[in-house]
Protein backbone atom coordinates (compact mmCIF):
# COMPACT_ATOMS: atom_id res chain seq x y z
CA UNK A 1 0.00 0.00 0.00
CA UNK A 2 2.80 2.44 0.89
CA UNK A 3 4.06 2.80 -3.02
CA UNK A 4 0.94 3.68 -3.75
CA UNK A 5 1.02 6.82 -1.49
CA UNK A 6 1.96 10.22 -3.26
CA UNK A 7 3.74 12.80 -0.66
CA UNK A 8 3.55 16.50 -2.06
CA UNK A 9 2.92 19.71 -0.20
CA UNK A 10 -0.70 21.15 -0.36
CA UNK A 11 -3.47 21.54 -2.00
CA UNK A 12 -4.29 18.18 -1.38
CA UNK A 13 -7.28 17.08 -3.59
CA UNK A 14 -8.87 13.99 -3.61
CA UNK A 15 -10.95 14.37 -6.67
CA UNK A 16 -8.95 13.94 -9.97
CA UNK A 17 -7.85 17.63 -10.53
CA UNK A 18 -5.16 19.76 -11.41
CA UNK A 19 -3.91 23.03 -9.87
CA UNK A 20 -4.52 24.90 -13.46
CA UNK A 21 -8.26 23.03 -13.59
CA UNK A 22 -8.95 24.16 -10.05
CA UNK A 23 -7.71 27.52 -10.63
CA UNK A 24 -9.37 28.22 -14.03
CA UNK A 25 -12.62 27.11 -12.30
CA UNK A 26 -11.77 30.02 -8.96
CA UNK A 27 -11.42 32.48 -12.15
CA UNK A 28 -14.35 31.59 -13.93
CA UNK A 29 -16.34 31.39 -10.37
CA UNK A 30 -15.11 35.14 -10.19
CA UNK A 31 -15.98 36.02 -13.67
CA UNK A 32 -19.69 37.72 -12.41
CA UNK A 33 -18.21 39.58 -9.61
CA UNK A 34 -15.49 41.02 -12.16
CA UNK A 35 -18.41 41.56 -14.34
CA UNK A 36 -20.33 43.93 -11.97
CA UNK A 37 -17.28 45.71 -11.03
CA UNK A 38 -16.39 46.81 -14.15
CA UNK A 39 -20.37 48.08 -13.59
CA UNK A 40 -20.28 49.80 -10.99
CA UNK A 41 -16.45 51.13 -11.47
CA UNK A 42 -15.85 50.90 -15.32
CA UNK A 43 -12.08 52.08 -16.35
CA UNK A 44 -10.90 51.50 -12.66
CA UNK A 45 -12.12 47.98 -12.07
CA UNK A 46 -10.24 47.54 -15.89
CA UNK A 47 -7.08 48.73 -14.59
CA UNK A 48 -6.76 47.49 -11.58
CA UNK A 49 -7.27 44.12 -12.24
CA UNK A 50 -5.52 44.37 -15.35
CA UNK A 51 -2.15 45.87 -13.13
CA UNK A 52 -3.07 43.48 -10.42
CA UNK A 53 -2.58 40.35 -12.32
CA UNK A 54 0.20 41.65 -14.38
CA UNK A 55 2.45 42.36 -11.48
CA UNK A 56 1.81 38.81 -9.84
CA UNK A 57 2.52 37.20 -13.40
CA UNK A 58 5.76 39.57 -13.69
CA UNK A 59 6.91 38.81 -9.72
CA UNK A 60 6.30 35.00 -9.92
CA UNK A 61 8.27 34.83 -13.23
CA UNK A 62 11.13 36.78 -11.91
CA UNK A 63 11.22 34.46 -9.08
CA UNK A 64 11.11 31.33 -10.86
CA UNK A 65 14.15 33.23 -12.77
CA UNK A 66 15.94 33.74 -9.82
CA UNK A 67 15.60 30.79 -7.95
CA UNK A 68 16.27 28.58 -11.40
CA UNK A 69 13.05 26.89 -11.10
CA UNK A 70 11.05 25.43 -14.11
CA UNK A 71 8.06 28.42 -14.32
CA UNK A 72 4.68 28.03 -13.04
CA UNK A 73 2.90 30.51 -14.87
CA UNK A 74 0.82 27.96 -16.12
CA UNK A 75 -0.91 26.58 -12.83
CA UNK A 76 -2.91 30.24 -12.80
CA UNK A 77 -2.27 30.67 -9.21
CA UNK A 78 -0.23 33.74 -9.55
CA UNK A 79 -3.82 34.93 -11.92
CA UNK A 80 -6.09 34.15 -8.96
CA UNK A 81 -4.04 36.30 -6.25
CA UNK A 82 -3.86 38.84 -8.95
CA UNK A 83 -7.67 38.81 -9.00
CA UNK A 84 -8.64 38.28 -5.35
CA UNK A 85 -6.07 41.32 -4.64
CA UNK A 86 -7.69 43.27 -7.36
CA UNK A 87 -11.37 42.94 -6.38
CA UNK A 88 -10.18 43.63 -2.40
CA UNK A 89 -9.28 46.94 -3.42
CA UNK A 90 -10.73 50.39 -3.67
CA UNK A 91 -11.51 51.85 -7.14
CA UNK A 92 -9.64 54.86 -6.95
CA UNK A 93 -6.54 53.47 -5.34
CA UNK A 94 -2.89 54.33 -7.03
CA UNK A 95 -1.56 52.20 -9.29
CA UNK A 96 1.78 51.64 -7.94
CA UNK A 97 0.04 50.87 -4.57
CA UNK A 98 -1.60 47.78 -6.61
CA UNK A 99 1.88 46.95 -7.65
CA UNK A 100 3.28 47.25 -4.76
CA UNK A 101 0.74 45.06 -2.74
CA UNK A 102 0.92 42.56 -5.67
CA UNK A 103 5.00 42.17 -5.45
CA UNK A 104 4.12 41.41 -1.50
CA UNK A 105 1.76 38.81 -2.21
CA UNK A 106 3.75 37.05 -4.18
CA UNK A 107 7.46 37.56 -3.92
CA UNK A 108 6.81 37.99 0.52
CA UNK A 109 4.34 35.99 0.96
CA UNK A 110 4.24 32.92 -1.40
CA UNK A 111 7.85 32.15 -3.15
CA UNK A 112 10.20 33.01 -0.04
CA UNK A 113 7.68 30.35 1.61
CA UNK A 114 8.50 28.31 -1.26
CA UNK A 115 5.80 28.99 -3.98
CA UNK A 116 2.41 27.41 -3.84
CA UNK A 117 1.39 24.71 -1.35
CA UNK A 118 4.50 26.31 1.14
CA UNK A 119 2.92 29.33 2.11
CA UNK A 120 1.06 29.39 5.55
CA UNK A 121 -1.18 32.71 4.23
CA UNK A 122 -3.42 33.91 1.82
CA UNK A 123 -1.12 35.90 -0.39
CA UNK A 124 -3.70 38.37 -1.24
CA UNK A 125 -4.98 38.84 2.43
CA UNK A 126 -1.80 39.45 3.50
CA UNK A 127 -0.46 41.90 1.12
CA UNK A 128 -4.44 43.75 1.70
CA UNK A 129 -3.28 43.66 5.52
CA UNK A 130 0.48 44.91 4.27
CA UNK A 131 -1.09 47.71 2.34
CA UNK A 132 -3.98 48.79 5.26
CA UNK A 133 -1.09 49.28 7.37
CA UNK A 134 0.95 51.57 4.99
CA UNK A 135 -1.66 53.18 2.80
CA UNK A 136 -4.28 53.62 4.89
CA UNK A 137 -6.08 56.66 3.95
CA UNK A 138 -5.93 55.45 0.00
CA UNK A 139 -7.06 52.14 1.33
CA UNK A 140 -10.35 53.67 2.74
CA UNK A 141 -11.08 56.12 0.47
CA UNK A 142 -14.32 54.71 -1.51
CA UNK A 143 -15.51 56.22 -4.78
CA UNK A 144 -19.54 56.26 -5.57
CA UNK A 145 -20.00 53.68 -8.54
CA UNK A 146 -20.64 54.75 -11.92
CA UNK A 147 -24.03 54.11 -12.22
CA UNK A 148 -25.01 56.64 -9.57
CA UNK A 149 -22.12 59.28 -10.01
CA UNK A 150 -21.79 60.03 -13.97
CA UNK A 151 -17.65 61.21 -13.32
CA UNK A 152 -17.27 57.71 -12.58
CA UNK A 153 -16.86 56.58 -16.31
CA UNK A 154 -14.42 59.27 -17.74
CA UNK A 155 -11.86 58.32 -14.73
CA UNK A 156 -8.54 57.87 -15.82
CA UNK A 157 -5.54 56.53 -14.49
CA UNK A 158 -3.88 59.99 -14.24
CA UNK A 159 -7.15 61.58 -12.56
CA UNK A 160 -8.41 58.97 -9.93
CA UNK A 161 -11.12 61.33 -8.12
CA UNK A 162 -14.58 61.25 -7.43
CA UNK A 163 -16.95 61.74 -5.06
CA UNK A 164 -17.04 59.73 -2.13
CA UNK A 165 -19.76 57.67 -0.46
CA UNK A 166 -19.07 55.78 3.10
CA UNK A 167 -19.66 52.28 3.05
CA UNK A 168 -22.34 49.96 4.33
CA UNK A 169 -20.11 49.13 7.13
CA UNK A 170 -18.93 52.45 7.83
CA UNK A 171 -22.57 53.42 8.48
CA UNK A 172 -22.57 50.10 10.52
CA UNK A 173 -19.81 51.17 12.41
CA UNK A 174 -21.43 54.95 13.06
CA UNK A 175 -24.55 53.45 14.45
CA UNK A 176 -22.69 51.30 16.98
CA UNK A 177 -20.75 54.70 18.30
CA UNK A 178 -23.97 56.50 18.38
CA UNK A 179 -22.50 58.65 15.04
CA UNK A 180 -25.81 57.64 12.68
CA UNK A 181 -28.91 55.45 13.27
CA UNK A 182 -28.73 51.75 12.87
CA UNK A 183 -32.12 51.71 10.51
CA UNK A 184 -29.96 53.91 8.16
CA UNK A 185 -27.11 51.84 7.50
CA UNK A 186 -29.94 48.85 7.56
CA UNK A 187 -31.59 50.58 4.26
CA UNK A 188 -28.38 49.82 1.88
CA UNK A 189 -28.69 46.07 2.46
CA UNK A 190 -30.22 45.65 -0.79
CA UNK A 191 -27.55 47.78 -2.64
CA UNK A 192 -25.58 46.28 -0.84
CA UNK A 193 -26.94 42.98 -1.72
CA UNK A 194 -26.60 43.83 -5.81
CA UNK A 195 -23.52 46.00 -5.48
CA UNK A 196 -24.84 49.72 -6.52
CA UNK A 197 -22.81 51.00 -3.65
CA UNK A 198 -19.04 52.31 -2.68
CA UNK A 199 -16.40 49.77 -1.33
CA UNK A 200 -13.98 47.38 -2.89
CA UNK A 201 -14.10 46.58 -6.68
CA UNK A 202 -15.12 42.55 -6.55
CA UNK A 203 -16.88 42.92 -3.01
CA UNK A 204 -19.94 45.02 -3.57
CA UNK A 205 -21.92 42.54 -5.13
CA UNK A 206 -23.10 39.67 -3.09
CA UNK A 207 -25.01 39.08 -5.44
CA UNK A 208 -22.61 37.93 -7.78
CA UNK A 209 -20.08 36.35 -5.55
CA UNK A 210 -23.11 34.12 -4.70
CA UNK A 211 -23.36 32.97 -8.34
CA UNK A 212 -19.87 32.33 -8.26
CA UNK A 213 -20.05 30.38 -5.05
CA UNK A 214 -22.29 28.34 -6.45
CA UNK A 215 -20.41 27.42 -9.49
CA UNK A 216 -17.88 26.32 -7.40
CA UNK A 217 -19.85 23.88 -4.92
CA UNK A 218 -21.13 22.56 -8.06
CA UNK A 219 -17.82 21.61 -10.12
CA UNK A 220 -16.99 20.28 -6.00
CA UNK A 221 -14.14 22.76 -6.44
CA UNK A 222 -14.62 23.71 -2.88
CA UNK A 223 -16.39 22.13 0.08
CA UNK A 224 -19.54 23.26 1.54
CA UNK A 225 -18.12 23.33 4.74
CA UNK A 226 -16.21 26.61 5.28
CA UNK A 227 -18.75 28.56 3.39
CA UNK A 228 -21.10 27.31 5.69
CA UNK A 229 -19.72 26.97 8.87
CA UNK A 230 -17.97 30.95 7.84
CA UNK A 231 -22.16 32.36 7.16
CA UNK A 232 -23.72 30.09 9.86
CA UNK A 233 -21.49 32.00 12.15
CA UNK A 234 -21.54 35.15 11.48
CA UNK A 235 -24.55 35.27 10.84
CA UNK A 236 -25.54 33.91 14.92
CA UNK A 237 -23.02 36.45 16.26
CA UNK A 238 -24.57 39.79 13.85
CA UNK A 239 -28.07 38.38 14.99
CA UNK A 240 -27.94 38.25 18.45
CA UNK A 241 -26.23 41.54 18.48
CA UNK A 242 -28.98 43.11 16.74
CA UNK A 243 -31.87 40.88 18.70
CA UNK A 244 -30.08 42.44 21.47
CA UNK A 245 -29.30 46.29 20.66
CA UNK A 246 -31.40 46.54 16.94
CA UNK A 247 -31.30 50.70 17.65
CA UNK A 248 -27.42 50.40 17.70
CA UNK A 249 -26.02 47.13 15.11
CA UNK A 250 -27.12 46.81 11.67
CA UNK A 251 -28.76 43.35 10.78
CA UNK A 252 -27.24 39.98 10.05
CA UNK A 253 -28.62 40.62 6.90
CA UNK A 254 -26.32 43.82 5.60
CA UNK A 255 -23.48 42.01 7.66
CA UNK A 256 -23.56 39.12 5.24
CA UNK A 257 -24.22 41.08 2.29
CA UNK A 258 -22.37 43.92 3.27
CA UNK A 259 -17.85 44.22 2.53
CA UNK A 260 -16.01 40.78 2.02
CA UNK A 261 -17.94 38.49 3.90
CA UNK A 262 -19.26 36.41 0.63
CA UNK A 263 -15.75 36.56 -1.29
CA UNK A 264 -14.76 35.88 2.39
CA UNK A 265 -16.49 32.59 2.68
CA UNK A 266 -16.45 31.46 -1.00
CA UNK A 267 -13.32 32.40 -2.32
CA UNK A 268 -10.70 33.26 0.26
CA UNK A 269 -11.58 30.93 3.21
CA UNK A 270 -12.00 28.04 0.99
CA UNK A 271 -7.90 28.35 0.11
CA UNK A 272 -7.00 24.72 -0.45
CA UNK A 273 -3.15 25.62 0.68
CA UNK A 274 -4.45 27.10 3.59
CA UNK A 275 -7.13 25.71 4.99
CA UNK A 276 -7.13 22.28 7.13
CA UNK A 277 -7.71 19.34 5.48
CA UNK A 278 -10.51 17.23 7.63
CA UNK A 279 -14.13 18.44 7.76
CA UNK A 280 -13.87 18.68 11.48
CA UNK A 281 -10.90 20.93 11.14
CA UNK A 282 -12.65 22.87 8.09
CA UNK A 283 -15.73 23.79 10.45
CA UNK A 284 -13.43 24.91 12.99
CA UNK A 285 -11.70 26.93 10.59
CA UNK A 286 -15.21 28.33 9.21
CA UNK A 287 -16.79 29.24 12.82
CA UNK A 288 -13.49 31.12 13.58
CA UNK A 289 -13.50 32.94 10.78
CA UNK A 290 -17.16 34.34 10.98
CA UNK A 291 -16.45 34.88 14.50
CA UNK A 292 -13.48 36.65 14.30
CA UNK A 293 -14.76 38.74 11.32
CA UNK A 294 -17.91 39.70 13.21
CA UNK A 295 -15.73 40.63 16.28
CA UNK A 296 -13.72 43.14 14.43
CA UNK A 297 -16.49 44.16 12.77
CA UNK A 298 -19.02 44.70 16.44
CA UNK A 299 -16.27 45.32 18.61
CA UNK A 300 -12.70 46.51 16.81
CA UNK A 301 -12.63 49.99 15.58
CA UNK A 302 -11.79 48.87 12.19
CA UNK A 303 -15.70 48.17 9.73
CA UNK A 304 -14.45 44.98 8.80
CA UNK A 305 -12.50 41.85 9.46
CA UNK A 306 -12.14 39.42 6.66
CA UNK A 307 -8.39 39.71 5.95
CA UNK A 308 -7.40 40.05 9.36
CA UNK A 309 -9.76 37.16 10.69
CA UNK A 310 -8.75 34.88 7.49
CA UNK A 311 -5.09 35.73 8.75
CA UNK A 312 -5.60 34.52 11.95
CA UNK A 313 -7.12 31.35 11.04
CA UNK A 314 -4.38 30.58 8.46
CA UNK A 315 -1.71 30.83 11.63
CA UNK A 316 -4.03 28.72 13.47
CA UNK A 317 -4.62 25.67 10.40
CA UNK A 318 -1.96 23.72 11.12
CA UNK A 319 -2.50 23.44 15.02
CA UNK A 320 -6.32 22.40 13.93
CA UNK A 321 -4.93 19.67 11.59
CA UNK A 322 -3.25 18.42 14.15
CA UNK A 323 -6.20 18.44 16.80
CA UNK A 324 -8.56 17.10 13.44
CA UNK A 325 -6.26 14.22 12.41
CA UNK A 326 -6.89 11.89 9.56
CA UNK A 327 -7.09 8.26 9.60
CA UNK A 328 -3.98 7.06 8.64
CA UNK A 329 -4.07 4.88 5.18
CA UNK A 330 -4.92 0.76 6.06
CA UNK A 331 -6.89 2.18 9.17
CA UNK A 332 -6.37 2.87 13.09
CA UNK A 333 -3.83 0.78 14.67
CA UNK A 334 -5.25 -1.99 17.32
CA UNK A 335 -4.39 -1.66 20.58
Amino acid sequence: MLNKITVSPAPHISANLTTRRVMLDVIIGLLPSMAAALIFFRFRAALILLTCVGACLLSEWICDRIRKKPQTLDDLSAVVTGLILGMSLPPAIPVFVAVIGSVFAIVIVKMLFGGLGSNVFNPAMAARAFLTATFGVAMTTWTVPATTDSAMPILSAASPAAITQATPLAWSKMAQKKEAKAQEANSMTVNAFWGNRGGCLGETSAAALIIGGVYLLIRKTISWHIPASVLLSAGAVSLAAWLLRPEQYASPLLHLFGGGMMIGAFFIATDPVTAPLTVKGRWLFGIGVGGLIMLIRLVGEYPEGVMYAVLIMNALSPLIDRFCKRIPAGGLPNV
